[in-house]
């Protein structure tokens, strides 16, 4: 079981729009959906990334005829943004400038880091686009609400 200081970590924003662009190049974009920034940490594993992947597809996010937040992804034909950011992971217990000591190393966070956007794909029967891994991106989006949800391996039933 994955510890609670290394769990898989993600913040999902609802958005209205969103796109993230490498050196100037736009490498991925979505309308109506979800951003997700993804944090892998040292312990993770097949585990959390299944727990995680079929809780983003299944998250209802968007009002129903009531006002609630009833609908699914699938619901309003959303799509998902998936950006890697082990700064996720930061750390600033002690000093100023944080530590990254328990994300993933690089290696093993960009094997998950794609084993995650796989799986979500399957669940999402869609193509999910996403950022370049390792890489300085840009960020762009307009989040709808705003709804800003925080997700972790950790907090899943068993």
């Amino acid at each position: 079981m994955t510890s609670i200081e290394e769990q898989m970590r993600a913040v999902i924003q609802r958005v209205s729009r969103a796109s993230v662009r490498v050196e100037d190049q736009e490498v991925g974009s979505i309308g109506k959906g979800l951003l997700v920034l993804l944090g892998i940490g040292g312990s993770d594993n097949a585990a959390d990334i299944d727990w995680l992947a079929g809780k983003v597809s299944r998250v209802r996010l968007w009002e129903d005829a009531d006002g609630r937040m009833n609908r699914s992804l699938e619901a309003v034909n959303g799509s998902v943004l998936v950006v890697s950011q082990f700064t996720l992971w930061g750390n600033l217990k002690k000093g100023s400038r944080p530590s990254y000591n328990r994300a993933a190393v690089p290696d093993r966070a960009k094997t998950l880091y794609e084993g995650f956007v796989r799986q979500l794909s399957e669940h999402l029967q869609k193509e999910v686009p996403t950022g370049c891994f390792g890489q300085h991106m840009e960020v762009d989006l307009v989040n709808e609400g705003p709804v800003t949800l925080i997700l972790d391996s950790a907090q899943r039933d068993f």
